[in-house]
């Protein structure tokens, strides 16, 4: 694909966009060490967000990478299935490729998205849809996204149930690192909800 030139995205976009591809990355993997470095270094302010994020800050220090692959795995992955599974489709309907998934193909069609090769699971997992959204926001697939199409997007595959999702991760038992995950995903959510609420024409 190649790259859109000029494309200009207002920094608070931008900074919407990094949060979501963050939130892909802690989500579609085991941080390694670079990535938790990553999160240590990040500060908050004195809003729920930047609370959440200072928080996930203070775990990531004393988390280290092999501990945090063993948590991802009781998590995610476990004898035959993790303790949480993070499919839109499992989450709205209980059971796994369902129509959300159908659904969520046909609009990732529209827009030019495809599934990287390398990637097997299921398109409707959460690290997938926050990566997803972080494209449309800067236009890794043609043009920006309007906030309409933005909008349309979130309330559609993310809005239904990624918050219950968020919640569920910084109650499970084998979170440590990943209740911070949760609760920085949970607030973040809840945060873009309101505002495309609040901007809706």
């Amino acid at each position: 694909m190649t790259a859109v030139k000029d494309i200009q995205v207002a920094s608070e976009d931008r900074l919407r966009a990094d949060l979501y591809n963050f939130l892909g990355l802690l989500l579609a993997a085991p941080p390694g060490q670079m990535l938790l470095d990553q999160c240590v270094s990040l500060s908050g302010d004195e809003s729920d967000l930047g609370k959440a994020i200072a928080g996930l800050s203070r775990v990531a220090k004393a988390t280290k990478p092999k501990k945090v692959e063993s948590e991802f795995n009781a998590l995610f992955i476990g004898l035959g299935r993790g303790e949480l599974l993070p499919y839109a489709s499992y989450y709205l309907t209980g059971f796994l490729n369902e129509k959300p998934l159908a659904i969520l193909r046909s609009d990732m069609a529209a827009r030019g998205m495809t599934r990287a090769d390398n990637v097997y699971e299921p398109e409707d997992n959460i690290a997938s849809l926050m990566e997803m959204m972080a494209g449309m926001i800067v236009g890794r697939f043609g043009a920006p996204a309007t906030l309409e199409d933005q909008r349309m997007f979130f309330n559609k595959h993310i809005a239904p149930w990624a918050g219950h999702f968020f919640s569920d991760l910084e109650a499970a038992k084998n979170s440590v690192l990943y209740a911070s995950v949760g609760h920085v995903g949970r607030i973040f959510m809840e945060i873009e909800r309101e505002a495309f609420r609040m901007t809706a024409g």
